[in-house]
């Protein structure tokens, strides 16, 4: 089914873009929330119209999404979570946590413009930031532990308890002398 956007969908497609997509997407979610309407011909030419008319406009909103992708340059987000001993988080970092890590930093930003898988161990990832179909920033995602001190330590005790283990030699024992049984007096 051949839909025109209305609104920027993360993942289908921005405002004014034609798209295809499943009968029952289009029918049942997106038309009747607004989001999207049948790409007829008559349809494709007021867009074409409606395109034309707002240029200017269209370059003066990418100009703006590319000064607000400066101010994003050269900013990583780095993470303190909860860590298991393997690594592995209790929980997840997600696109809200990014979020949250970039308003501390000063820097706004809608958690529904950014997109990542949520992250559940510890390590380096990447958070795509759209501002604009044309304008797309990566942002370096660093997920420390928060407890990193303790883990090393935890760790470290766990390799000198090891090789403290020493094996006991054997033990002879005394042989037990058994006692003769006295004859029973009848």
């Amino acid at each position: 089914m051949e839909l025109i956007l209305k609104e920027d969908i993360i993942g289908l497609g921005f405002k004014n873009d034609i798209v295809n997509v499943k009968s029952g997407y289009g029918r049942n979610y997106l038309i009747p929330q607004g989001k999207a309407v049948i790409a007829s011909p008559s349809a494709k030419k007021i867009l074409a119209e409606n395109l034309k008319q707002q240029a200017h406009k269209l370059a003066a909103q990418k100009a703006a999404a590319e000064e607000r992708a400066q101010a994003l340059q050269g900013v990583s987000v780095k993470v303190a979570a909860k860590v298991s001993v393997t690594g592995q988080l209790y929980g997840s970092v997600t696109t809200i946590t990014v979020a949250e890590e970039l308003k501390k930093q000063g820097i706004e930003i809608d958690r529904k413009i950014i997109t990542m898988r949520d992250i559940k161990k510890v390590g380096e990832y990447v958070a795509l930031v759209h501002f604009h179909k044309e304008v797309i920033v990566e942002v370096p995602v660093t997920v420390v532990a928060e407890n990193a001190e303790e883990l090393a330590a935890a760790k470290k005790a766990e390799k000198a308890e090891a090789p403290a283990v020493v094996e006991e030699a054997p033990v002879e024992e005394a042989p037990v002398a058994e006692e003769e049984e006295a004859p029973a007096a009848e």
